[in-house]
């Protein structure tokens, strides 16, 4: 429980389905990151206080939360859901794993930088497979991200699939790396260091 004002560490995964939290929950458990549980669901089923309340109780510093808009190329429940969390004066937004889908009719957001299938940081974005494509990552869930060009955006295909690249199993070796670049970003930022650029 975070401290009176103190501000709650939180990463954001723009995906919610029990494949993507099971992905989720391998990655931080490897990490020692706590994870939203009452945020999972297909779409995000929490909103307004309900929500903030539901990141601010969990325990880890930082914990990562999931929200998800269920294929809507509009701006559905997980985009609200993310806006919400973006801009409450509670928490402290670390960064964004953006999640590559197939969702046709949305404006996509440009990441930071990406994370592939095999686990390998790139430029640019990635496909729902987990391949590099181009400079525009399209997802359900990630058009709002482009008003806030202040937080770190790190492309991701599917949690926990990309034909068995990202298996819990495995400890979702992708989903863990995406993980790992927020907390390499920010921790550069704090100590005022220059983020090196994806090799």
């Amino acid at each position: 429980m975070a401290e009176i004002g103190v501000k709650k560490r939180v990463i954001v995964l723009t995906d919610g389905d029990h494949r993507a939290y099971q992905a989720l929950k391998a990655a931080c458990d490897r990490l020692g990151l706590g994870v939203v549980r009452d945020t999972q669901g297909n779409p995000t089923p929490l909103r307004g206080p309900s929500l903030i309340e539901a990141i601010v109780q969990t325990p880890g510093d930082p914990v990562v939360a999931m929200v998800d808009d269920r294929g809507d190329p509009e701006r559905g429940r997980g985009e609200r859901a993310l806006e919400e969390i973006l801009r409450s004066p509670r928490l402290a937004v670390l960064g964004v794993v953006a999640v590559a889908a197939h969702t046709k009719g949305v404006r996509g957001v440009e990441p930071d930088s990406s994370v592939t299938a095999r686990a390998r940081l790139t430029e640019g974005a990635v496909t729902k497979e987990g391949e590099p494509a181009g400079a525009i990552l399209h997802g359900d869930t990630v058009d709002v991200l482009a008003r806030y060009p202040e937080v770190p955006v790190i492309g991701l295909g599917d949690p926990g699939k990309m034909e068995g690249a990202d298996d819990p199993a495995q400890g979702a070796p992708a989903t863990r790396r995406a993980l790992q670049e927020i907390l390499r970003r920010e921790g550069s930022e704090r100590n005022g260091s220059p983020v090196p650029s994806p090799g």
